[in-house]
């Protein structure tokens, strides 16, 4: 299993700003989440996982447009596609547990099962697709790419989409749409 700190201290090493700084920083809030998600109870519990759901599907929708591009030419097609595939079934499983009853013990046992699935994704996503980025990009280009990213994912969707799940051109046409709708759903939500 990856670990936080040791994530938040790779991200460290690299400039502020960097695309693999953000997305390391990212991983280990995610890691983090998940372990507070399966500590909380009752409405933390499920306030917590908004936040991870909101943060998993943000992440994966600006890596897909973002670095997958860039990791292709670098890291190989075979790679991306083995990306895409658990990300695509990532969103299923997310879709599943959104469904679920955060404090029912259903739920509990998907989310661990689904922890360990996106941990292995990222540990594969650190293995494989970051090296090459920081070996063929510049400084430069991993900023530039940083601010993509970070530009990505405030329009991106907070909710899983099964049905565009790893597919580049379903995200691209319907991802605006989706994420207006799901930032309203997020904003009422809150408020009720």
């Amino acid at each position: 299993m990856g670990d936080p700190t040791e994530d938040m201290q790779k991200a460290a090493d690299l400039p502020e700003g960097d695309v693999i700084r953000i997305l390391l920083e990212q991983h280990a809030r995610i890691r983090t989440l998940f372990t507070d998600v399966h500590e909380a109870v009752g409405s933390a519990r499920a306030h917590l996982f908004a936040e991870l759901r909101a943060l998993l599907v943000v992440h994966e929708t600006a890596e897909q447009l973002v670095l997958r591009p860039a990791s292709k030419k670098l890291a190989g097609k075979d790679v991306v596609d083995e990306r895409l595939e658990e990300e695509a079934e990532a969103t299923k499983v997310l879709a599943d547990l959104e469904d679920l009853d955060v404090n029912t013990p259903e739920f509990q046992a998907k989310l661990k099962a689904f922890q360990q699935d996106v941990d292995k994704h990222a540990e594969a996503e650190e293995q494989t697709e970051f090296p090459a980025i920081l070996a063929g990009c510049t400084a430069e280009e991993r900023q530039s790419m940083g601010r993509k990213l970070t530009a990505t994912e405030n329009l991106a969707p907070t909710r899983p989409h099964p049905a565009t799940a790893g597919n580049l051109a379903a995200t691209i046409l319907t991802g605006p749409l989706a994420s207006i709708v799901d930032r309203t759903r997020d904003a009422i939500a809150k408020v009720g």
